[in-house]
């Protein structure tokens, strides 16, 4: 796969940005792909031992700060990072997001966590989502009932990706269930657990079938009478886990716009290889008007996507408000992401309905991006709700 180019967004980049593109670039050529082409098709999650190279690579402390043994870098490296991991397999583009931060965390937790999750050594995952509450947080059921100095955790959590693989669930549960507004009724807590398992009293898994997203396990997580210390509440104080949760809606919209831009690019590079190589006709599908114009449209779109992507990033940076524009990032780039991949599909004819090239696993992939991080829909009413 050889890198699409892109000159309209380069002059935003600085050159510790182009060293670290391209040094991700290299890591996903030489051992992210080996494993994606290796263990997507067979639904396998990616190795441990290639989420230990990353934590080498200081890929879990990009935005954690150098104090707490991070990179210390900004949003729009992220994105950087983010795109070209992505190009390679979107799990492992996801995957960096389970260290970086702590948000609303105590100067003490931070302390303890962001240290080891910039080095890799403690990952977590999130458990947000229920049945009922989805896109409406507010209306979760799960509960956390103080006994003493401890929280007794009881309920449902459904979308939990890497739960059983994290050492810690990063667990959001109702504390008061008559606070007025009603989020303001819900805390995070830190629920630890030994890495690979849920072997802890009270807790327990299903694993979710996915058609996509392979690289890791996406969980069904219950919680019966799980007791967490008074310490694991994040912050010391209850009712904050609402806006904990709010706190990085930006980042995660450009991370997730940026993981779209990077299987979007996947496909067309895998395009333009393949239009190269086939011939029909006696000529390579290269010269026909047709496909020429699909890579053009696909193109086009890619770099109008990253700019905005990457614009959006450096506002934040900035300190700038931007949740509009990363709603609007977001909603662009994932719209764009399953529209190119499956150009690329269309492109390589009947071979892009198999398993043979990367083509198909870039489509299935870039279809979830559409609802994760937020639906689009819900990205429409907080532009909309902007504008009015």
């Amino acid at each position: 796969m050889v890198p699409f180019e892109n000159t309209l967004s380069d002059p935003i980049l600085t050159d510790e940005h182009r060293m670290l593109r391209d040094e991700t670039q290299e890591f996903v050529t030489n051992e992210v792909l080996p494993e994606a082409r290796e263990r997507d098709p067979k639904s396998e999650r990616m190795s441990d031992d290639l989420i230990q190279k990353m934590a080498e690579m200081g890929f879990f402390g990009i935005l954690i700060d150098e104090e707490y043994d991070g990179l210390g870098l900004d949003l729009k490296t992220y994105a950087i990072i983010a795109e070209e991991l992505s190009r390679g397999w979107l799990s492992v583009g996801s995957i960096i997001a389970r260290g970086q931060s702590l948000a609303g965390a105590t100067e003490e937790q931070k302390e303890y966590y962001l240290p080891k999750m910039a080095r890799g050594e403690l990952l977590k995952s999130i458990a947000i989502s229920e049945a009922e509450a989805g896109s409406d947080v507010a209306n979760m059921q799960t509960r956390a009932e103080k006994e003493g100095d401890e929280y007794v955790l009881n309920g449902q959590k459904m979308w939990t990706t890497f739960a059983k693989g994290s050492d810690f669930i990063l667990t959001y549960a109702v504390t008061d269930p008559d606070a007025e507004p009603a989020h303001n009724g819900i805390s995070g807590f830190i629920v630890e657990k030994p890495a690979g398992t849920f072997d802890r009293d009270g807790l327990s898994g299903q694993p979710v079938n996915k058609i996509g997203y392979h690289g890791w396990d996406t969980w069904m997580v219950q919680f019966d009478d799980v007791r967490v210390s008074e310490d694991k509440l994040v912050g010391h104080e209850e009712g904050q886990g609402f806006y904990q949760i709010m706190e990085f809606f930006e980042e995660g919209r450009v991370h997730t716009a940026a993981r779209a831009v990077g299987l979007s690019r996947a496909a067309l590079e895998d395009s333009l290889e393949y239009v190269r190589d086939r011939e029909q006709f006696d000529q390579p599908l290269a010269e026909f008007q047709a496909i020429r114009f699909k890579l053009a449209d696909m193109a086009t779109k890619i770099e109008a996507a990253r700019a905005l992507t990457l614009l959006v990033a450096e506002a934040v940076d900035e300190g700038d408000r931007a949740d509009a524009q990363a709603a609007m990032a977001k909603l662009f780039a994932t719209e764009i992401a399953e529209d190119v991949t499956s150009e690329g599909i269309q492109i390589h004819g009947g071979y892009g309905y198999t398993t043979e090239f990367d083509v198909e696993r870039h489509w299935r992939d870039a279809r979830l991006t559409r609802i994760f991080e937020g639906t689009n829909e819900i990205q429409k009413r907080i532009i909309a709700d902007r504008l009015l």
